[in-house]
Order: C-alpha cells, then sequence, then structure tokens
C-alpha cells in the first residue's frame, strides 16, 4: 500500500498561468508556505524559510482558477506529487515536481489583529479530473 498526497496552505506566488492544448485546458501557478523565525532554546536565531510548490489544475476547475485566483491570495489545497520530464529551450531535459490539485479551497485573509481562523464556508472546489496520462502540457 502506498499514499501520494500533499496538503499546502499558503499564498499564490503569480497570478494562474492557463493554457489550452490537444488534452484540454489546464492553470499553473506557484505557491509559497512558510515557517515562521524563531529563537530556539539555546538562543540560536532560525530564520523565515519560504518554500515554493509549482501547482497544476486540470479540467472545469480551471475556470474557477481563472476568475478568482490571484497573486498573494491565500489557498489550502490537496492534491498528490507527479514528477515528469521534460525538454527546455535550450535542448536539456528536466524533470519537474508538481503538486497536481484535488481539492483547492479559497480563503479569506484575516485581518492581522485578530486570531487566524479557516473562514466558515470558504469555497471548497472538488477536482475529479485527472491530468494527461501522457504528459502533454507543457512546463510554466
Amino acid at each position: 500500500m502506498s499514499v501520494n498526497k500533499v496538503i499546502l496552505l499558503g499564498n499564490c506566488g503569480r497570478d494562474p498561468e492557463v493554457r489550452e492544448g490537444g488534452s484540454g485546458k489546464w492553470a499553473t501557478f506557484s505557491l509559497a508556505t512558510s515557517e515562521r523565525a524563531y529563537t530556539n532554546k539555546n538562543g540560536i536565531q532560525v530564520p523565515e524559510r519560504t518554500e515554493w510548490h509549482n501547482i497544476v489544475v486540470f479540467g472545469n476547475t480551471v475556470n474557477v482558477v481563472e476568475a478568482r485566483v490571484k497573486k498573494g491570495q491565500p489557498l489550502y489545497i490537496e492534491g498528490k506529487l507527479r514528477s515528469r520530464k521534460y525538454t527546455d529551450r535550450n535542448g536539456q531535459e528536466r524533470t519537474a515536481t508538481e503538486v497536481v490539485v484535488d481539492v483547492l479551497e479559497l480563503l479569506n485573509r484575516a485581518p492581522q489583529t485578530e486570531q487566524r481562523e479557516m473562514p466558515q464556508g470558504a469555497p471548497r472546489i472538488m477536482v475529479n479530473q485527472q491530468p494527461p496520462a501522457d504528459d502533454s502540457y507543457p512546463l510554466w
């Protein structure tokens, strides 16, 4: 038995880029997740660390992502990791690791003075379409 599941809570790093090809429509964007800076028990300061994730959305959800997701938008994403090979513009073979979205939830920004909570009734978008089996969509 194996499990391939990713859960991310972060901010959209750039406006989604929507493309269409022989395998249908898809959207790509980056998502930033951050760990806050802190000082450990020994007094050592650990700086903030930000990770960037490549996100891919397929199917009808692309229309919602295109209309509602913008740079800076807080998002909750559930999906699976997928790696694929492609050839870049210089002819170099590269490998890309992406998060293929199963569930996308649009979150609202909480004011800085209030405690942050997930809003009740936030739009939750379930994605049921599988990505193309032939990796026919280009990277970014």
